[in-house]
């Protein structure tokens, strides 16, 4: 269980609204053989302590033209906190930078990046990636297939 504070019901309605964010607490209710107000209670409280951190939708990036994805090790010449939150607050500033990490190992950040085609994503990463305080080194991975995208994740 991922969380000893939440029991089976609490981790059944996260498992709902993880594939199906739209659905009413009357439905979530029905699905779960509880009534509406208790069910309701619950799903707030999983907001209030924000588990539930939000709601939304997964959008197919294809047909949003954003063919190319492409994540990109990036290792940085200074450690100090100062730099490496400089670095930071630049990338999540990077509309293309849909995702980053900062990782342990050969590399001290992983960006997932988005771009239309090859061209703009070289044009992207020549000059604003490469322009980023403090980057010794960088290593681009393209993805050629996606296998297995992330949906949610894994409850019971």
């Amino acid at each position: 269980m991922p969380n000893k504070n939440l029991d089976k019901t609490d981790l059944k309605i996260l498992e709902i609204l993880q594939s199906d964010s739209r659905v009413t607490t009357s439905q979530l209710s029905e699905r779960l053989n509880l009534s509406t107000s208790p069910c309701w209670r619950r799903v707030k409280r999983l907001e209030e302590t924000k588990i539930i951190q939000g709601y939304g939708v997964f959008l197919d990036r294809r047909k949003l033209n954003l063919s190319v994805m492409v994540f990109i090790r990036v290792s940085i010449d200074s450690h100090s906190e100062k730099e490496a939150r400089k670095f930071e607050e630049e990338v999540i500033a990077l509309d293309n930078v849909v995702a980053c990490y900062s990782m342990g190992g050969d590399a001290d950040f992983l960006l997932q990046i988005v771009s239309p085609n090859l061209d703009t994503y070289a044009d992207f990463s020549m000059s604003v990636i490469r322009r980023l305080p403090g980057i010794k080194e960088m290593q681009s991975m393209f993805v050629l297939k996606e296998i297995k995208p992330f949906k949610g994740f894994p409850l019971i």
